[in-house]
């Protein structure tokens, strides 16, 4: 192990990442009352030019008048990117009015390491000028071939970044991928033509202790295709994915919870480890398997991951 480490961030639930709209306030309620473990309330892509404004007032009104924390549910702001004349006034206008309410702020596009910076030395002023007793989270959409040329700069940003996530829809569009479909296969392809970008983004965040986040999946009527996407995701490290519809929350808390079988095994495991080490020995063996130190690194990660669950959720 090197001696340089970056130690994980704090824990937050994201196997499943409801976006909501802010321009839609009738839907806000419903998230609330969901199943997803994280909701963006949304004023960049999902609203209107004409809409800016007024879904701002919608989002500060939700922050507000709905108690997100009690329900489990970790809650953020997409704002508009720092690129457009709505940013600035997305995050003080929301921060100011509502910031005691507010977990993360999500931005989109992010290209630079000075894009967080802008934002996080907003932040600090208004946290500090309206007295914010909690600092409020980073998160950034990684989208754009600039973004993942510099994804790791990106991911030493600074102390308030928290995820990763994996903008697929966008990151096709500026590499100009020859897709229409959003996190969909194309069968030109053999294989999963984001693979590379996404495994990229998640050893940046991993190295730099960073939650990463796999991003949407446009049809929401194809659940299989969801399910297959989120699986790879899994696989590679994603520890989440957004859920653009209701209908693909349940499934995306699924696949990011480990079964009861991986759990069991991962205290077996653990309990092997220390017998072995009890005993003066660095492997053991189980189930006919050598098991050793890298073993009880991976098992661990299972057990938090179920303890944190079971202690925000239950077995949701």
């Amino acid at each position: 192990m090197s001696h340089t480490r970056h130690d994980p961030v704090r824990v937050r639930l994201q196997r499943s990442e409801l976006a909501v709209p802010g321009s839609r306030p009738e839907l806000f309620a419903k998230a609330a009352a969901g199943k997803a473990d994280y909701v963006f309330l949304d004023l960049e892509d999902a609203v209107a030019p004409a809409d800016k404004a007024r879904a701002r007032e919608h989002v500060i009104a939700a922050l507000r008048g709905i108690d997100w924390r009690a329900r489990g549910i970790t809650v953020s702001v997409r704002i508009n990117g720092i690129d457009t004349h709505y940013m600035y006034r997305d995050v003080v206008d929301v921060v100011e009015q509502a910031g005691h309410r507010l977990d993360t702020i999500l931005i989109p596009k992010v290209g630079v390491p000075a894009d967080v910076y802008l934002v996080d030395a907003l932040l600090t002023q208004i946290e500090a000028a309206r007295g914010i007793p909690h600092r409020i989270g980073i998160e950034v959409l990684i989208e754009t071939a600039l973004g993942m040329a510099n994804v790791e700069a990106i991911a030493q940003a600074g102390p308030r970044l928290e995820a990763m996530h994996f903008g697929v829809a966008d990151y096709a569009a500026s590499v100009r991928a020859r897709t229409t479909s959003i996190g969909g296969l194309n069968p030109d392809y053999p294989g999963d033509q984001w693979h590379f970008a996404l495994s990229r983004m998640v050893v940046a965040c991993r190295a730099h202790g960073l939650r990463a986040i796999d991003g949407p999946f446009g049809d929401f009527n194809d659940l299989d295709g969801f399910t297959a996407a989120a699986r790879r995701a899994a696989a590679l490290g994603c520890e989440g994915k957004w859920a653009i519809h209701p209908t693909q929350i349940a499934r995306a808390n699924e696949i990011f919870t480990p079964t009861p079988e991986e759990v069991l095994r991962a205290q077996r495991i653990l309990e092997a480890i220390a017998a072995a080490e009890s005993n003066g020995r660095g492997a053991a063996q189980l189930d006919g398997r050598m098991i050793d130190a890298a073993s009880a690194r991976m098992a661990k990660n299972i057990v938090l991951l179920a303890d944190a669950i079971g202690a925000t959720h239950g077995h949701s």
